[in-house]
């Protein structure tokens, strides 16, 4: 079975910029497109909603003139649509268990509205257990021009990052992009307050070291997989944030793992996570690892 790119509209400017984006990548990869619509009926008192008859009509017309600017730009890519009714959440990460990826609108920096923190995006996030990518309204091909890197996060041990690596490698090699690997590394506090701490760690070469070859090993599995990627690896001291969000700027897609979090008041995703959704200038790759 081949997995189709899937993506999720609901009419807006940055639903349309997430299903232009989806469409690329299908090219890309060669595979099929998938397009979703969540709706429910609703009435209003001000204005004549219409019978859920006529509402559900008047969605799916705008779902096919959605899907029409997508085939007249990409004539000979196979596209479906479902218009699903039901609540957005389970509608889409229903869609998104038998996706390669699921892709969304994201409305723009800094708020938490739309698809970002504390609505339909982050528990779409918590959720689903296959990769879900977020674009910005107003995104272009133009981000995706030659020279512009994809770039992903790696942490903790090989493990760990397995399966965000394993996804921006198979983006950077059907883009013929360079890949840039980033890992964030700080003090453990004992170093920072402890004066003869500090001089032993000097002495036998400091940690960037370790950091380095800690990335290097997460890294070698794939490079095997993908000889034609170009790799540059960056080791950097500081919080994992705000290191990919520096290098992001350049980027033409940014790469996240997330180990999503229950507690009593909700679920939540990383600080990494949430970080770089509020604040990269790039469509931003959400990919699950637990």
């Amino acid at each position: 079975m081949t997995r189709p790119i899937t993506a999720g509209v609901d009419g807006t400017g940055e639903s349309l910029a997430g299903l232009a984006w989806a469409a690329r990548e299908a090219v890309r990869r060669g595979r099929p497109l998938r397009v979703v619509h969540a709706w429910r009926f609703q009435t209003h008192e001000a204005v004549d909603a219409g019978d859920a008859a006529t509402q559900e009509r008047w969605v799916r017309d705008a779902v096919a003139e959605s899907v029409r600017r997508v085939t007249e730009r990409h004539p000979a890519l196979e596209v479906t649509t479902d218009v699903l009714e039901g609540e957005a959440v389970g509608a889409l990460t229903g869609a998104a268990a038998n996706a390669e990826m699921l892709v969304l609108g994201s409305r723009g920096h800094g708020r938490i509205m739309g698809f970002l923190v504390g609505s339909v995006g982050q528990q779409v996030i918590v959720e689903a257990r296959r990769p879900v990518v977020f674009v910005r309204a107003g995104d272009t091909p133009s981000g995706e021009v030659a020279g512009r890197e994809i770039v992903v996060g790696q942490q903790g041990e090989p493990e760990d990052s397995a399966a965000a690596l394993e996804f921006a490698f198979a983006a950077a090699a059907a883009r013929g992009a360079t890949l840039r690997a980033v890992r964030a590394w700080a003090l453990p506090p004992m170093f920072a307050y402890s004066p003869d701490t500090l001089r032993l760690m000097d002495e036998a070469g400091g940690l960037e070291p370790y950091e380095q070859k800690s990335l290097s090993d997460a890294l070698a599995p794939l490079r095997e997989r993908y000889p034609q990627v170009r790799v540059v690896e960056q080791v950097e001291m500081g919080s994992a944030g705000q290191v990919l969000l520096s290098v992001s700027g350049t980027a033409q897609l940014l790469v996240v793992g997330r180990r999503a979090r229950r507690s009593a008041v909700g679920a939540r995703i990383g600080s990494v996570a949430h970080g770089v959704l509020h604040h990269a200038d790039c469509p931003v790759a959400v990919v699950p690892h637990d």
